[in-house]
Formats: structure tokens, sequence, C-alpha cells
């Protein structure tokens, strides 16, 4: 009897020292977990990527477009939603270069009378810009309410306000056009401008398209 119940004894303290062991090592398994998922997020599809592919194939740019759109691939799956994200991502770029814009237009030392004024007048075209954007971005947020013919309506108001937009790009880039030197400042300005407007380019046409549709 005291054989059987040493073994009892030795049987029921293995099963708690295996059971203390798994509870000690069950966070670091799911910490492992986490950090795998972190480390690995959720890929796209192949229909994901086809859809981007496939709509971006209408824009003037389409690797900018595929590129700048790719990431939003999990998340859109209509052509309004496409084009949704389009703004989104051409709204983001128009802050950013009038950031850039204002930025100069405060380091403008040395600058001729037409340079400075070139710059100023870019950092007026890039604010409306930034403002005829957000514009479009808040129409198309409720684009389905209102029946069809509002939405008709909307899309119109949209397609204005984003060809304004391209045309405000285009007037600041028109402003440097025809100043010599300062190429470091032109670059500058040119680079994050020429962007910006493919991006609007892009999303017009995916607007459009949608608009057709």
């Amino acid at each position: 009897m005291k054989m059987v119940s040493s073994l009892g004894h030795s049987h029921c303290a293995a099963i708690i020292i295996i059971t203390i062991f798994f509870t000690l090592l069950l966070p670091c398994f799911s910490g492992a977990a986490r950090i795998q998922s972190k480390n690995h997020p959720q890929t796209t599809t192949d229909k994901d990527d086809e859809f981007i592919k496939t709509s971006c194939g209408v824009t003037l740019y389409p690797k900018l477009c595929y590129d700048s759109l790719s990431p939003y691939a999990n998340s859109v799956s209509t052509a309004a939603q496409l084009a949704d994200a389009a703004l989104e991502v051409s709204l983001r770029a128009a802050r950013s270069a009038s950031e850039t814009v204002a930025k100069l237009s405060k380091e403008r030392g040395g600058l001729g009378a037409r340079e400075a004024r070139a710059v100023v007048d870019c950092v007026e075209n890039m604010e409306d810009s930034v403002d005829e954007l957000e514009r479009c971005a808040g129409e198309m947020k409720d684009l389905g309410w209102g029946g069809r013919q509002r939405m008709e309506e909307k899309m119109g108001n949209v397609m204005t306000w984003v060809s304004a937009a391209l045309t405000d790009e285009g007037t600041c880039m028109d402003g440097f056009q025809e100043i010599s030197g300062k190429e470091k400042i032109k670059g500058r300005i040119r680079k994050s401008i020429l962007h910006l407007a493919h991006l609007t380019s892009n999303a017009l046409a995916l607007i459009k398209n949608l608009s057709s549709s």
C-alpha cells in the first residue's frame, strides 16, 4: 500500500510540475504569436491586387497609382472606395507640398522680386489646392446619400474641385518657368508639386471612371 501511495503521490507531483511548466510558458508562446503576427501582417490577396492594377489602368500614371493605392488594397473593394482613397492620398501630398513651399517662402533670402513673388503665389495656389481637395474628400464621404440625382450632382462638384486643384498646382509650376537661376529652390518645389499633380491627375481619372460607370 505504501508503494501504491508513493506512486500516486509521484504521479500527482508530475502532473503538477507539468501544469506549472506549461502555465509559465503559455505567455511566451502567446507573446511569440503576437510578435509573429505583427511582423507578418495580413497580406493582400491576388484579387485585391488585381482590382487595384486594373482600376489604375485608366490613369495617366498607372505605376504611381498602383504604388500609392496598394496599401489600401485590404480596405477597398469598390470603385467609389478606391476613388476616395486616391483623394486621401492626393490631399496628404497636397498638405505636404504646401508645407514645403511655405517653408521655402520663409527662406527666400537672396531671391529677386520675381522669384519671391512666384514663391508667394505658389503658397497661395497650394493653399487653394488643399482647400479644394478637402472639400472633395468631404463630399465623397456622403456620396451615396440623396439618390441618383444628388449623387451625380456631388460627382460633378468633386470633379470640378479636383480639376481646380490640378490647375492650381500647374499654376504654381508655371510661375517658375521663366525664372532663371535659383535652381535649387525651383527643383525642390518642382519635385514636390509634380508628384502631387500626378497623384491628383490619377484621382481625377478614377473619379471620372466612377462617374461614367
